[in-house]
């Protein structure tokens, strides 16, 4: 596990460079800071900054380079790298609330916006303009879109809100779209069609963070009622949930086709399995801490203490943890979500901390990654 502290403040959310010699993280605020990693070290080498409003999501197209932002201004924009300098091309969104997330398509020639607005962008671009334009999808989304994933058909894309649903939607836009094949989700998939909904019948939450698994055939989501909830369309779309005894999660992934890690407001990355009998498992927390030694001390060295310290409890404000605040992303760092070694978290406490799975594999007893 390597841990680096980027900031003070809070990183609201990153992403990766194709190499992973790149991170471009916004530290709660209306920029972005791209650092470069040189030895052991981080070294901030651009800001970007056109928003002026709090930055809500980024992206960073593997192939073509690209980073895609959006902010609580309503707007989003395309970085493109020239003589090493980013510069940023308009997207025309057209909403009236804050966009909260971003997400490029796998073939990267469009991407996904969600918004307080009730509605997703899909975004592609218009050479003529020289801009990026939307075609939005708004039935039958009933609140503010918080997290978006996309099928590796570039076609369907999962979104999850605040109404408690999750939803399969097709994205199909015939300007940059071929035709797509049939999929297990359907058939049929013109623009803003439903192919699923799952959740919101009287009970659950928020619906934070979505996944797609490498195949695109299993679908897992985490809810703010503390629910991890996976949907295998071999099995007739069943819904496998397991309510957890932890504090919400933020932030989930697939590692394998079998194995997702989920973190947030306990701030520690957690492991569950899907097994072949089609049920969701908690296998462990992934952060193991390390034990600490109590001193022997005496009475009158422990009022002392808390005498100088002006509290009535002997408190201890560090957490076992490493991260020392919840964590808010959950991303890739090597492999891909068919086999991932290496993933990444950050989070409130404005650390970022890579963990390695195959290491983790051999220190927690009975932990395998399928």
């Amino acid at each position: 596990m390597s841990r680096h502290q980027f900031l003070f403040e809070p990183i609201t959310c990153h992403a990766w460079n194709q190499d992973r010699t790149q991170i471009a993280l916004s530290p709660n605020n209306h920029e972005v800071h791209i650092y470069k990693k040189s030895g052991n070290q981080w070294i901030k080498t651009h800001e970007l900054k056109e928003h002026n409003g709090r930055i809500t999501g980024i992206d960073w197209a593997p192939q073509s380079d690209r980073i895609v932002t959006c902010g609580a201004d309503r707007n989003a924009y395309v970085w493109s790298q020239k003589d090493g300098v980013w510069k940023p091309t308009l997207v025309i969104l057209r909403i009236n609330r804050a966009a909260t997330f971003v997400k490029w398509s796998p073939q990267e020639n469009k991407f996904a916006v969600g918004s307080g607005a009730r509605l997703i962008s899909v975004c592609y671009f218009e050479g003529e303009n020289d801009w990026w334009v939307s075609k939005h999808i708004k039935k039958p989304i009933r609140s503010t879109i918080l997290s978006l994933d996309w099928h590796p058909n570039n076609v369907l894309l999962a979104a999850g809100s605040c109404d408690f649903k999750c939803r399969v939607f097709s994205a199909y836009i015939k300007e940059v779209d071929t035709k797509p094949a049939a999929t297990p989700w359907g058939s049929k998939m013109p623009f803003g069609q439903v192919m699923a909904e799952f959740g919101g019948a009287g009970s659950g939450g928020w619906v934070h963070s979505v996944s797609f698994s490498a195949t695109g055939n299993r679908l897992a989501w985490v809810s703010h009622d503390s629910t991890v909830s996976v949907v295998d369309t071999g099995r007739n779309m069943t819904v496998s949930q397991m309510k957890t005894e932890f504090l919400p999660l933020l932030s989930v992934i697939f590692v394998s086709e079998t194995s997702i890690v989920a973190a947030g407001h306990d701030c520690c990355p957690m492991l569950f399995v899907y097994d072949d009998r089609g049920s969701l498992n908690y296998i462990s927390k992934l952060d193991i801490p390390k034990q600490s030694i109590q001193r022997n001390i005496s009475a009158m060295q422990r009022f002392h203490n808390l005498d100088r310290r002006a509290t009535t409890e002997d408190r201890n404000a560090t957490l076992e943890t490493l991260h020392q605040n919840s964590i808010t992303q959950v991303s890739i760092y090597e492999g891909d979500k068919k086999d991932c070694w290496k993933f990444c978290t950050t989070g409130i406490d404005g650390a970022m901390t890579i963990w390695d799975l195959k290491t983790l594999e051999s220190s927690i007893q009975g932990m395998r990654i399928m």
